[in-house]
């Protein structure tokens, strides 16, 4: 009974204790209930697992956001394309190198003494070349009437001979500074000054205006700087007239002419200044002859030509291994052939010309 007794106790006092925590606990929570109320309604507070939740749906949200975009800029990338203008073919990097030696094109003995000699062989090689396509010509002026575009003209070297031969020359080139020292050095001479015109552009800048407009094109020692050989043979085409001609000079890529154009010519013998060329740019007349088959130029003549740099001088030669000079011509705008349907009125009329009584013609026109 007593142990009853003891048990019965004991167990009151337990679950009074249990119950009195139980009060305690629920009085408890009900004041940090209020606290937080408090706490939120002032000062809003995040626990830690729940930030990170947030945190993780925010890179989520970006991730996907990212791949969004990057998938409208793939979509988008051929249409801006499509939309821009025609692709550049100016070499920045081209455009620092000859930026530096704008003031020295008429220094006969300095950088550009190579091109003041070259003029020996390449302006009769465009007179002459042209004169084939003209019946008659003034004395003294053999080019008269005639328009050409000098592309990547420099200072004029080779623009102001065309102009003397009577021909109206444009000059382009897209290192401003060239243009300047060109002009310059025309405004001595009245006469070059009315023939001459000189502007700081690129080639695919004035193609729409132009198109279809020079009876020859000239590009000497160009597009070995070109970063887009292909575009700029396109754009030479489009501005020439149907029969006109294209003239280019430039380097062969071969292992002479890297041996003898790059380490002899500007690493030993300082002929040129240091990455005036660069061999990668160099291009075989048989890859040009293909390049410009492709865009309607029949090619007439590829020579090759050899620099003396002990005479300074230039002469021709069969070996194109080093420099050559090729000459093509745009082919003429076909004939528009006749609809059928006027070729067969004419032979209908022809059919009732001819005797009616012919049985066979009576059926012929009754078809």
């Amino acid at each position: 009974m007593w142990g009853g007794r003891e048990l019965s106790s004991c167990g009151s006092r337990l679950l009074g204790a249990l119950g009195s925590r139980s009060r305690g606990a629920r009085a408890q929570a009900a004041r940090f209930t209020r606290r937080a109320e408090i706490q939120f309604n002032w000062t809003p507070q995040t626990k830690p697992w729940v930030f990170s939740d947030c945190r993780i749906m925010w890179f989520k949200s970006y991730r996907m956001t990212f791949a969004c975009l990057s998938r409208m800029k793939i979509h988008r990338y051929p249409w801006t394309r499509l939309y821009s203008t025609s692709q550049t073919t100016v070499d920045s990097n081209e455009i620092k190198t000859f930026l530096a030696l704008a003031h020295r094109w008429w220094d006969e003995q300095g950088v550009y003494a190579p091109l003041h000699s070259m003029n020996d062989l390449r302006v009769p090689f465009i007179r002459d070349n042209l004169l084939k396509t003209v019946a008659h010509h003034q004395p003294g002026k053999p080019l008269s009437g005639m328009k050409i575009l000098d592309v990547g003209c420099g200072g004029g070297l080779l623009t102001e001979p065309l102009g003397r031969l009577g021909a109206s020359v444009i000059g382009i080139d897209p290192v401003d500074e060239n243009i300047k020292t060109a002009q310059h050095h025309k405004s001595f001479d009245p006469v070059l000054d009315k023939r001459i015109e000189y502007r700081a552009c690129s080639l695919e800048e004035i193609v729409q205006e132009t198109a279809e407009t020079f009876d020859a094109v000239v590009a000497s020692e160009v597009v070995e700087h070109v970063i887009d050989l292909e575009t700029f043979i396109q754009c030479c085409c489009e501005v020439l007239k149907p029969g006109g001609s294209l003239f280019i000079t430039t380097i062969n890529k071969t292992q002479l002419s890297y041996a003898l154009g790059i380490v002899f010519a500007e690493q030993i013998a300082g002929i040129v200044p240091k990455g005036t060329h660069t061999w990668e740019k160099f291009i075989s007349p048989e890859k040009l002859e293909s390049i410009l088959e492709s865009n309607g130029l029949s090619v007439q003549t590829v020579t090759g030509m050899l620099y003396n740099p002990l005479s300074g001088y230039w002469h021709w030669s069969e070996n194109t291994s080093l420099n050559y000079a090729a000459h093509a011509v745009k082919s003429k705008a076909q004939e528009h052939p006749v609809p059928a349907e006027f070729v067969f009125k004419g032979e209908t009329e022809e059919l009732r010309d001819k005797d009616s009584t012919n049985p066979g013609v009576q059926e012929e026109l009754k078809k």
